[in-house]
């Protein structure tokens, strides 16, 4: 088994700062501010979470919502500061977690593939080279120069996507299994998902379908309130979150 760590996460906590006690109105808030009677407390999204992926290995994050899962995938996207501990990535990373995050509605579709692709961390000349491979493999060539604004949801997505998936990730994250456009499309794009999933990624996949966690991960982790309850295998992992939810 390969031993090269992709992602190191290490005691990794994320808190946000809430106030104590809730008012009615603005004037009130805004007076109790100046008064200095409004007070504070973390509130922790992420608490001491620790543990490695390895390349080419799958872990699935599973808990309720509000479990902490899509946070966990941007403080590793980079995209959430974690308040302590240390994340360390190795490689280039395709984050599935919001797709369009990042395209400007004003430019072009092919302006926003080199510009998604700069926020991917990719070279702009090498985008620039795979303008129309990435146009054709999204079904829209024909809305290269045509501003994102005129672009529709699904359209955008596919279109992230395509430029996120076009170089196989040192690590993927994916937030629950995706489903872009239509049906030719989302089978389309799950084949890819599962493409880059068995060539040698290391891979991050928060989901609520068991039965796909329990099928395509090679490890599991289960979060509680922000807490990090159980790290093993898939089966062993969801045996305990169902023992934790059932009624």
């Amino acid at each position: 088994m390969n031993t090269e760590k992709i992602v190191e996460v290490s005691q990794v906590s994320l808190a946000y700062r809430r106030t104590r006690h809730k008012v009615s109105t603005l004037k009130q808030t805004a007076i109790d501010t100046i008064n200095r009677r409004i007070s504070y407390e973390n509130f922790f999204a992420l608490q001491d979470v620790s543990f490695d992926i390895l390349r080419g290995e799958t872990i699935s994050v599973i808990g309720r919502n509000g479990a902490g899962k899509s946070t966990l995938l941007k403080v590793i996207a980079r995209v959430l500061p974690p308040t302590s501990g240390r994340v360390v990535v190795r490689g280039n990373v395709a984050p599935m977690i919001e797709l369009g995050a990042g395209f400007n509605p004003e430019l072009t579709g092919a302006e926003n593939i080199v510009l998604y692709g700069a926020l991917l961390g990719r070279k702009p000349k090498e985008m620039q080279n795979r303008i129309e491979a990435i146009a054709d493999w999204a079904s829209l060539t024909d809305h290269l120069d045509v501003p994102l604004r005129a672009y529709s949801s699904g359209m955008t997505a596919r279109l992230a996507f395509a430029v996120a998936t076009d170089k196989t990730p040192d690590l993927l994250l994916i937030d629950e299994i995706l489903s872009v456009g239509d049906e030719d499309f989302r089978e389309k794009s799950a084949k890819r998902t599962m493409e880059i999933m068995n060539g040698g990624s290391a891979v991050l996949l928060v989901s609520h379908d068991l039965a796909a966690v329990a099928e395509l991960s090679t490890r599991a982790i289960y979060l509680k309130n922000g807490n990090q309850i159980s790290i093993g295998s898939p089966r062993s992992v969801i045996a305990k979150y169902r023992e934790d939810v059932q009624p």
